[in-house]
């Protein structure tokens, strides 16, 4: 039975919630599910899959969650995973990314990373979702 796939992002980062919502507005099959990294469902993946649970400064992507198959994609690879699900369009552009060599695309996620709550802001809590889309936030405490 396949799973949905499951992006786990830092909860309180402006860039990582409007990531966020550009994936809600575009996930046209309602196929994803998300979970802020700070969340006690995020941990324990993370800690599950070897990764240092205590690190809030990468996107993850998870595939065939809570299966023997559970892997997950991170940083620039998640994104462009997530873009070529979404489809149409958004396939052109993680194409276009994948062109990229790895060593700049890892680069050039580090210093957005090392930099994002001073460019994109940061939240006191994690916000919210919208009623209408809460059913896919998972490990909301």
């Amino acid at each position: 039975m396949p799973t949905n796939p499951i992006i786990l992002y830092d909860g309180v980062c402006g860039l990582c919630n409007r990531f966020v919502q550009f994936v809600l507005k575009h996930d046209h099959k309602d196929q994803f599910r998300f979970a802020a990294l700070q969340s006690k469902f995020a941990r324990t993946i993370r800690e599950r899959q070897g990764l240092n649970p205590d690190l809030l400064d990468t996107v993850y992507l998870v595939f065939d969650f809570g299966l023997p198959t559970e892997y997950l994609l991170s940083r620039n690879d998640a994104a462009a995973a997530v873009l070529k699900e979404l489809g149409g369009f958004w396939r052109f552009w993680a194409k276009l990314l994948e062109l990229l060599p790895r060593r700049f695309r890892d680069w050039r996620y580090a210093l957005v990373a090392r930099n994002r709550y001073r460019f994109f802001g940061k939240y006191e809590a994690c916000p919210l979702p919208k009623e209408k889309d809460r059913h896919k936030f998972l490990g909301m405490e």
